[in-house]
């Protein structure tokens, strides 16, 4: 059977309703969600609480998890496998869970200045406005639904 990698996303909604984007450091031009693995036994409730503070730096009194659905998956694409490191090449694709979570007011800001440093840069944007065409390929499926599902946005 085919195995799919655990992962956790975070839709980080401000006080104005705007979805949180980050740009990825290593891929200039590729915009996505703070996202990350679950550890082997890690509950996902705390994987996204580990993942939010070590990629944006926020802590957990800093927002609120609204909600969340899970079962989104999609597949790596040829050749994309051994490019991977070991703990992640048995892997077929990603399952993904995502997690609503609404920014605390008077939360600091996002600070991107964590190590191991993932994102170059981040903005906020209408739901609305995030665009398809900073996604490979294979994840546009994902995040159409995604997006469909949290803020009945057609992408």
């Amino acid at each position: 059977m085919d195995e799919y990698r655990p992962n956790v996303a975070a839709l980080m909604i401000n006080g104005a309703g705007q979805l949180l984007v980050c740009e990825r450091l290593l891929n200039p031009g590729a915009w996505q969600f703070p996202q990350g693995g679950v550890d082997e036994g890690e509950p996902l409730e705390v994987a996204i609480l580990r993942e939010v503070e070590e990629e944006i730096g926020l802590k957990p009194e800093d927002y609120e998890v609204e909600r969340s659905k899970g079962g989104y998956r999609y597949d790596y694409p040829p050749g994309v496998q051994k490019n991977k490191p070991p703990h992640k090449a048995k892997f077929v694709g990603q399952e993904q869970t995502y997690f609503l979570c609404r920014v605390s007011e008077g939360a600091p800001e996002v600070n991107l200045m964590q190590e191991p440093r993932e994102f170059g840069q981040a903005r906020w944007i209408e739901p609305e406005k995030f665009e398809l065409d900073w996604l490979p390929d294979f994840k546009k499926e994902t995040y159409r639904q995604v997006m469909h599902d949290f803020f009945s946005v057609e992408l």
